[in-house]
């Protein structure tokens, strides 16, 4: 098969590798249709992953048809569509009990970090039974592969882990794919105020469209003094990170007001900077976390009721043989004016 491989930063390659097969009788292979690609990819270029070796498969987010189960596999047969979730579950560990699936002592986030991913025309999915998610008929499957991670990201580590509440001032930093699912699903808790602050004015001018009611260009205007104006110097109740930069988190740092709280969701790099020093007494909350795609079985529902619009978040389409080109078109986002990106298998 066909694949987008790993060779270390800056350096991937599409190319022939072997098809996966069943190791063990929870597993399942599925033959993908449509995936994308995310900022965590463009993270693990970087070289930020340092976790991610030469060779590795990337990508964790895609739909596709079961190709072959193992025996163990009991909700899902050869020919059914899934959903691939970007956490695997084995349902049975601790963590998995308490829903902190993310933190699953058998799986966890290991889709195209420590396992072989799906920029590929097959992967293996291990736990199957609680990893896939069944796809309703007539569903459109560019949609659904926003569920796969983006949509509950965006809502489990930003608007969840904010708290946020009817009447709050919500200030989103990042306007990019994941920054803009947060500001979709925080309208589920309607806020008064949502503030979604970028450097792209594309961007911005999506999120106004998305339903941002203040969006602030923080390259040709002072983030701060501007929130700070609109919230009668107190601040932003929930400050949501969604970039991922030392920058980005201390600005995050100078919005929140006392009693806030600052949900972070940025995969970061590189240390940054944490002001105590002025923080201290203002009794914030600070959170982090990996998504646990608790939420995605409601999410899933949201999106078939045509109650949220996930398919809003895609801009680009390619072949998923035009993996290299689509990535060069997401890692440039701001010339390219590029959201999600949608790869279809033509192999499929």
């Amino acid at each position: 098969m066909k694949a987008l491989v790993f060779h270390g930063p800056n350096k991937k390659s599409w190319e022939e590798k072997p098809k996966p097969v069943l190791q063990q009788a929870t597993d399942a292979i599925v033959r993908i249709t449509k995936t994308t690609i995310c900022g965590t990819d463009l993270h693990i270029m970087k070289g930020d992953v340092p976790e991610v070796t030469d060779g590795r498969i990337l990508g964790h987010e895609g739909v596709g048809i079961v190709e072959e189960t193992g025996v163990a596999v009991l909700n899902f047969k050869k020919g059914d569509p899934v959903l691939i979730s970007c956490i695997t579950s084995c349902g049975k560990c601790e963590y998995c009990k308490r829903g902190m699936y993310s933190h699953c002592e058998n799986g966890g986030w290991i889709l195209g970090h420590l396992i072989d991913g799906t920029q590929a025309e097959y992967v293996r999915i291990p736990f199957a039974d609680t990893s896939l998610y069944h796809i309703p008929e007539g569903s459109d499957e560019e949609a659904l592969v926003m569920l796969s991670d983006i949509l509950p990201t965006g809502f489990e580590c930003g608007v969840l882990n904010g708290k946020i509440k009817p009447g709050d001032t919500v200030a989103i930093v990042g306007a990019g794919p994941i920054g803009l699912a947060a500001l979709i699903t925080a309208q589920f808790y309607t806020p008064a105020e949502i503030i979604m602050i970028d450097p792209d004015e594309n961007r911005l001018a999506v999120a106004k469209k998305m339903g941002a009611g203040l969006t602030i260009n923080n390259r040709s205007e002072d983030a701060v003094a501007r929130v700070m104006e609109i919230t009668f110097k107190r601040g932003a109740d929930v400050v949501i990170e969604a970039v991922g930069i030392p920058a980005t988190f201390e600005l995050c740092e100078y919005l929140v007001a006392p009693g806030g709280t600052i949900a972070n969701i940025g995969v970061h790099g590189k240390s940054v900077e944490l002001h105590l020093e002025t923080l201290w007494a203002r009794n914030i909350s600070m959170t982090t976390r990996l998504v646990d795609t608790v939420t995605t079985p409601m999410l899933l529902k949201m999106v078939q009721s045509k109650k949220v619009n996930a398919k809003q978040l895609i801009t680009h389409h390619f072949q998923l043989s035009d993996i290299i080109k689509a990535y060069d078109t997401f890692g440039n986002a701001a010339r390219e004016k590029a959201l999600k990106v949608v790869l279809t298998n033509q192999a499929s």
